[in-house]
């Protein structure tokens, strides 16, 4: 199947191409105008010709050649006979086949794809707003007519499929800043007052019509379910006749078709909290197309004011290199064009250049160091005088006091919580700052790997220093803890806390 699937597309990179496409477009009228069946000479006459018409002959080679490759299906012409000679001279007529219907379905629907303009439409959200309140007054009834219900929701489902390709269509790319910069100035500036005329009109009528499509959505959600089950159950009823199972997963498959295209109209107009809404997306891409049109507009006419080119400029700065006679003249373009002239009145090391005399050549010098504030700032120093020196002793003796004293404070919390026996929080009694943030510590890593309120825990902290082992008691157990901050207090444990060796 897949070597025949790729047999029906050789007709379209063949050498003949242009004659096969033009015989398939014929059998593709003749199809729509519901005619069964062609003869060659009727291909000739009807056919588009991109030049002057093939003979009989080569119309006839190509219908064989479509019939071999499977576009289309012949058989014997017995219509016309009127002789025995005209009996043995093969005559066929031709039809699409399955296959080359198929094809030709596709191209046709990839050549509309590629010539589909990006449209807004306003009318889409009208019959869209039109369908849901109709919806909603069938949801009212206490029994719905299912065939109302179903086509409402036809008609509801097919307008809002439009307007989602058209939309992801627009979103793929309006601005069309090719085409503008190739186009003439006041086809632009027409262009852009209809665009933006065009996108004023059709986000006006967004703001007004989302925020009401989206009540009417919240309004019948409650009784879309039950309607979407009996639109299953309705379409349920076409589906060839099996068993109990099947029919009832035919049923079940329909509805759950019903809920994801409703699902998708939700997302669409609806907020869930977690992502935003596509008509939301859509209005702002829709707003960020006045400024790339106006980039487009910017950068026709940047280059129709005829600002340089800085590629082009040097392409022909390599020319005239290349044209140089000798190295001489090479070096006086080279100091015209990169201003390459002495620099040493700028003083930037007068102990190097004292030696140097003015003739000298700046590829000759010996390098200049150059300060990095002087790259950074474009000057070597600060103006004014230099900024005296302060004496930081004092601050550095109180920052190793304050160190110094916060060591002590957590090594005392450290002494007062890791005695390595098991201590009951009730008998902690109270905590300082210091021993209370560290006890929070370790008891919010303990308490992350208990699997339940009355599991018993036991793990090696983060940091390496400490093992804690935790063992709940009696529900109606109760410890209560004081602290500079209030009283931490709830089901009393058993809590062990002991330093490892990492932290000794």
């Amino acid at each position: 199947m897949h070597q025949d699937s790729r047999e029906l597309f050789r007709h379209v990179s063949a050498e003949k191409a242009a004659l096969y496409r033009a015989i398939m477009d014929v059998f593709a009228t003749a199809k729509r105008q519901y005619r069964l069946q062609l003869r060659p000479d009727e291909v000739l006459a009807e056919a588009r010709w991109p030049e002057a018409p093939p003979a009989i002959e080569e119309i006839n080679a190509a219908l064989a050649q479509l019939a071999a490759w499977g576009n289309l299906e012949s058989q014997p012409d017995t219509a016309r006979v009127s002789s025995l000679s005209d009996f043995y001279r093969a005559r066929f007529l031709y039809r699409l086949s399955q296959g080359g219907e198929a094809v030709e379905s596709a191209l046709a629907v990839f050549v509309q794809t590629l010539q589909r303009r990006a449209e807004l439409q306003t009318v889409a959200l009208e019959d869209i707003a039109s369908r849901l309140r109709a919806l909603q007054m069938l949801a009212r009834d206490a029994q719905p007519d299912a065939a109302k219900v179903h086509e409402t929701l036809r008609d509801l489902v097919r307008v809002f499929e439009g307007l989602a390709e058209n939309a992801q269509a627009f979103m793929a790319g309006v601005a069309r800043s090719i085409e503008l910069q190739q186009a003439e100035v006041g086809a632009v500036v027409s262009y852009k007052r209809r665009l933006i005329d065009y996108l004023e009109r059709f986000l006006g009528d967004l703001v007004r019509r989302s925020d009401t499509i989206a009540d009417v959505i919240i309004a019948v959600s409650p009784s879309i379910d039950a309607m979407l089950w009996q639109v299953a159950e309705r379409e349920a009823r076409d589906a060839a006749p099996g068993d109990a199972q099947e029919e009832s997963g035919v049923r079940t498959r329909h509805w759950h078709a019903w809920q994801e295209r409703w699902k998708g109209l939700r997302g669409w107009f609806v907020s869930t909290g977690h992502e935003t809404r596509q008509v939301d997306l859509l209005r702002a891409r829709a707003r960020s197309a006045i400024p790339r049109l106006l980039g487009a507009i910017a950068a026709l006419n940047e280059r129709r004011s005829g600002r340089s080119d800085r590629t082009a400029d040097f392409r022909m700065l390599a020319g005239w290199f290349a044209s140089c006679a000798d190295d001489r003249e090479a070096h006086r373009l080279a100091r015209a064009a990169f201003a390459l002239n002495p620099a040493r009145h700028f003083s930037l090391n007068a102990d190097a250049d004292a030696d140097l005399p003015a003739t000298t050549r700046w590829a000759d010098a010996p390098p200049l160091a150059i300060h990095p504030r002087l790259r950074e700032y474009g000057e070597a120093a600060p103006r004014g005088p230099a900024p005296k020196v302060r004496d930081r002793t004092q601050a550095r003796a109180l920052l190793a006091l304050q160190q110094a004293e916060e060591s002590r404070q957590v090594e005392d919390a450290r002494a007062r919580l890791a005695t390595g026996r098991p201590t009951r929080l009730s008998e902690l009694g109270e905590l300082d700052v210091h021993a209370f943030g560290l006890f929070l510590g370790l008891l919010g890593e303990a308490l992350t790997e208990q699997a339940g309120p009355e599991a018993t825990v036991e793990r090696q902290t983060g940091d390496g220093l400490f093992h804690i082992r935790l063992e709940p008691l009696g529900a109606d157990s109760h410890a209560r803890i004081t602290t500079p901050a209030g009283v931490f207090s709830g089901r009393d444990h058993l809590i062990t806390i002991t330093l490892t060796l990492e932290g000794r």
